[in-house]
Order: structure tokens, then C-alpha cells, then sequence
């Protein structure tokens, strides 16, 4: 059984990207290990968006080359944005990668496998011709901007989805988590981004084919669902416009932006629409929430359906990326900050008990000490539990790139990130502090044990949550022990740590849902105590 590496860098859609093709290649008898050094075939699913996922990317690559120039056979697959925005120049640059596949492309991964691996045979008999480019490489190229509803529906990516082999045990989430796609692609072209380009014009499933599979991944075991897609509100489905020869819905490009704010009506699946219907449709998921919503086109219709039903999620990641209107126009981000902040209160009208979270970028060309201000005079004013908050870094092939001199020194840059790190964990300590003495319904996502060193009276303790480390410390008495704690999130996407009796059978509670009375609260994380009677059924 031939060995696979995979390796992932960047968002949420790479992840369930890599989970797509890893489903795809163990059906046909590929098999995954955990480490490069113990795989015949590595891939590395890649990211553009930031340039520090890049690095990383390239130096991973990097260290294959020299595996192979050590004499080693290895075969490597560049896959994802970074493959699909510099195209076979990759092959010039680093002669090492054997092939590659765009995000539009994924489908065609088997055969491109297939295609390097009688090229590595044919070379170690003695071979010198390498495949033609059309052997090595998938991309969409200028195919990646869809522009007929008759293209979208013969979009092959559908059918990998649909094809979708969920393994509890390899996705690299909770067993009890999972994500699913439900557009692909984006019509904003930001100047920063380089989505628009890599992953192409936005495409919007069928309802049913999300409902189905989001019906299938309960019968797994999932509890918790994320939708995503890079503006995750613009999904709208016109029924009967994309069908496919035998008359079944397809997936078609989405509409003109006028009609984001306009209700739904006969023969229309609107994102508010489809919330409902997984909703309502499937009673045995208990969370539904969704990533990453754009906030201009935020109707309330979508509002309503989150307040009337239960279990979706009351959390909205809607990046802002500036409090400057001047640097919003020059990032064409098509809205204002008053426009932002009318989004947030109308949010708070219906959803009282909702958690916002959102992205910012410092740096940004031109940005000036006026423009970083009014960044931070928005970070006070509204309630961010958290936000990402990254310096700008110019990315080939977006339209800042070449027409905006990234003129912003590098420990300027530094300092404004700094700043707005600092000032947004005040607001965070502020929002989390609000929930001490509240009971909250967590998903325990996995048990815990701290590292801890003791001086004194202080302890410094680590958590890791899905990857992440998150470091606390606290006063303690120089008796006092760290016991194992359960770790998960609220509702609101707020993690929370959980001390844990030694008595307690740990696994059997990852995964369920349990009430917790919150005893305490920093910028990173919630503490508290199991209700009487622990985890519990109910959301």
C-alpha cells in the first residue's frame, strides 16, 4: 500500500479541502502516515492569503529537495492556492515538486499521482523525458472565473464533495466537529486577497446535496457543523437554472450583489432559507454555525432565523480589516465603518446573547497614525471576543500589489500589531468577564493535562485546544497540584477550561455536550465548574 503525507497550511477551506482529498485517495487504496520522512508520496496543501503560511509551505518544501537530492525517491505534490497563483513557474523555482493542483482542480488529484509515479519508475529505469506540463500540473487558470451558470454546473468539485468519506479519526478535528462547504469561491477582490483568483468566481451548491451531507455526517456522530465559505452569507440557490442531463440541480454561480438584501421568494434557496432547513431537517445536530460573513450584505432575514432557532450558533466572525473608511476604500472592501457598526447593532437588536469575533489587517499600504487610530477607537467600541489581527503583507497577483507601494516600515507594522493585540485583549477580558456567575453549555472537545512549573505562588499552565496552545497563569499555593481538565466552547466559539475529578471517565464525556457554571474569566478563555450532574444531553 503506497504511503501519503499531507500536510496543511492557512484557513478552515484547506482543511476540509485536505480532508476531501484524503477521503479520495484512501478509497483507492492510499494510505496516510504521520510523518514526511515515512512517506512515498508528500503533499502539501497551501495557502496564499498570508505570507507566513507561504513560508512555511516553501521551507517544508525545501527539505524534500534535499531528501531527494540525498538520493531518496519521494514524490511531491504542491496542491491549493500557492499552486494555482504561480502556476509551472513552481517548477523553474523548485524542480523538487513533481506536480500541481489548484483548489478548483482537486478532482484530478488520482490522476496527476498516478501520472508522477510511473514518471518516477519510468526515471529509475533509466528514463530521461519528463511529462509534458499537462501531466504535472491542474490548474484553472483564466477557467477560474466562472462567467455562465452552464460552467458552475459542470463543475467536478461537486461531485467530490458529494463523494465525501468522512473519517472521525483522521480529519484532524474532534470527531464531533466537521465543516461543509456550501460555496466555493469569491466575487469581492479585495485588493489584498488573492482568493478571487486562486479558488475562482463564487459558486453555490444545491441545498439538498448540503443537507444530505450534512444529514449523513450526524449519522456519523457529528454534533457540531460549521458551513463555510469565503463570503458564507452571499449563498443563494435559484432553483431550476442549473440542472444537470438527467434533470438534477447543480451548482451555479452566484447572483449580482444587488439582491444580498432582498428576501427570498418561490423558486429561491437563500442562506437564511438554508439555516432553517438544516435546522429544522435534521433535530439529532446539536450546533450549527457558520464562517465567514461579509458584513455589508448581513440581512436580517438571517438574524431572524438564528433567533428562532435554537441551535444555531450565536457567534458571527465577520471581519471588519479596518476602522479607517479611507483605508477601507483602497482595500475596495465596499463598505463603511458606520455601515460595520450598523451590522453589529442590528446583530445585538436580535441576538442579545451573540459573540462577535472579526479580522483586521495593520499596515496596510499608506495607512497612516490617524487611520491606525480610528482601527483601534473601533476594537473599543464594539464587543470583539477576539480578533485576528495581522500585519499586511503584499501578496503577488492581488491588485494592491502592483498598484499600492507597500510603504509602511516593517517596525511600524510591528508596533500596531502589538498595540491592537494588547488593546483587544483588554476587550476581550472585558466580554469574557460579563459571563462570570453565568451557567453556558459547552462541547467538550478533549481532555487536558497542564505542564506546570511552581514559583512561589505562581503557576503557568499550557492548554491545547484543536492545535492551539493557549498559556495561562495564576496564583497558587506552593501545595496546590494541576489536576486534568476538559476543554471546549460556548455557543459563542469562547473556549472554556474545566476542572475534572480524578474519578472522572474522560472519553466518555469528549464530544458531549455539558453545563457549566463559569467561576472565572481572562482575554484568552473562560474557567469553570461541571454543573451537578456533569456533561448533559440537552443544548
Amino acid at each position: 500500500m503506497t504511503s501519503v503525507f499531507l500536510e496543511t497550511f492557512g484557513c478552515q477551506m484547506n482543511e476540509l479541502d485536505s480532508e476531501l482529498v484524503a477521503g479520495q485517495l484512501r478509497a483507492i487504496g492510499y494510505q496516510f502516515v504521520d510523518r514526511p520522512e515515512e512517506a512515498e508520496i508528500v503533499l502539501y496543501n497551501t495557502c496564499s492569503v498570508r505570507e507566513q503560511a507561504e513560508q512555511k509551505a516553501l521551507s517544508r518544501i525545501g527539505l524534500v529537495g534535499v531528501r531527494k537530492r540525498a538520493g531518496e525517491r519521494v514524490i511531491l505534490g504542491v496542491i491549493g492556492c500557492m499552486a494555482e497563483r504561480d502556476g509551472t513557474d513552481i517548477f523553474r523555482r523548485h524542480p523538487q515538486v513533481d506536480f500541481l493542483c489548484g483548489p478548483g482542480e482537486l478532482d484530478k488529484l488520482p490522476h496527476l499521482i498516478d501520472s508522477a509515479r510511473r514518471a518516477d519508475l519510468a526515471s529509475h529505469e533509466g528514463a530521461t523525458e519528463r511529462p509534458s506540463l499537462a501531466e504535472r500540473a491542474a490548474l484553472s487558470g483564466n477557467k477560474s472565473r466562472r462567467s455562465t451558470t452552464l460552467a458552475a454546473a459542470e463543475d467536478n468539485l461537486e461531485s467530490l464533495d458529494l463523494s465525501r468519506a468522512f473519517d472521525p479519526e483522521t480529519t484532524g478535528q474532534p470527531r464531533h466537529r466537521a465543516y461543509v462547504r456550501i460555496t466555493r469561491g469569491c466575487n469581492k477582490f479585495c485588493t489584498y486577497c488573492v482568493v478571487p483568483n486562486t479558488r475562482g468566481a463564487e459558486v453555490h451548491r444545491p441545498p439538498q446535496h448540503v443537507i444530505d451531507e450534512c444529514r449523513k455526517l450526524v449519522d456519523l456522530g457529528v454534533k457540531e457543523i460549521t458551513l463555510l465559505g469565503q463570503t458564507v452569507n452571499h449563498y443563494r440557490y435559484q432553483h431550476g437554472v442549473a440542472v444537470t442531463a438527467s434533470g438534477e440541480e447543480a451548482a451555479q454561480v452566484g447572483p449580482g450583489l444587488s439582491v444580498f438584501r432582498a428576501r427570498g421568494g418561490a423558486g429561491t434557496t437563500t442562506f437564511a432559507d438554508l439555516l432553517r432547513r438544516i435546522h429544522d431537517e435534521i433535530p439529532d445536530l446539536a450546533r450549527l454555525r457558520f464562517v465567514t460573513s461579509y458584513p455589508r450584505d448581513f440581512g436580517d432575514d438571517i438574524l431572524e432565523a438564528m433567533r428562532d432557532s435554537a441551535r444555531i450558533c450565536r457567534y458571527l466572525h465577520a471581519p471588519a480589516q479596518s476602522g479607517s473608511d479611507r483605508i477601507l476604500r483602497l482595500m475596495n472592501r465596499g463598505y463603511s465603518v458606520n455601515e460595520y457598526i450598523d451590522f453589529v447593532d442590528r446583530a445585538f437588536t436580535h441576538l442579545p446573547d451573540a459573540t462577535l469575533a472579526g479580522d483586521f489587517i495593520v499596515g496596510f499600504p499608506t495607512e497612516t497614525d490617524e487611520d491606525f487610530a480610528a482601527t483601534c477607537d473601533l476594537v473599543r467600541r464594539l464587543p470583539f471576543k477576539n480578533n485576528f489581527i495581522f500585519k499586511y503583507s503584499p501578496r503577488p497577483g492581488t491588485s494592491a500589489f502592483s498598484r499600492l507601494a507597500d510603504d509602511v516600515p516593517d517596525p511600524v507594522k510591528r508596533a500596531r500589531n502589538n498595540a491592537l493585540l494588547s488593546l483587544q485583549s483588554e476587550v476581550s477580558a472585558a466580554v469574557h468577564a460579563q459571563l462570570v456567575g453565568s451557567t453556558q453549555t459547552v462541547l467538550i472537545d478533549d481532555i487536558r493535562t497542564t505542564r506546570s512549573s511552581q514559583r512561589g505562588r505562581n503557576h503557568i499552565g499550557l492548554i491545547t485546544v484543536n492545535g492551539a496552545s493557549v498559556v495561562e497563569q495564576a496564583s497558587v499555593s506552593q501545595s496546590d497540584s494541576v489536576s486534568a481538565q476538559f476543554v471546549g466552547r460556548t455557543s459563542g466559539d469562547i473556549i472554556v477550561a474545566m476542572d475534572c475529578d480524578s474519578s472522572t471517565d474522560f472519553g466518555h464525556h469528549v464530544g458531549e455536550l455539558a453545563s457549566v457554571f463559569i467561576t472565572r474569566a481572562s482575554p484568552l478563555l473562560l474557567h469553570g465548574r461541571l454543573s451537578v450532574g456533569g456533561p448533559t444531553a440537552s443544548s
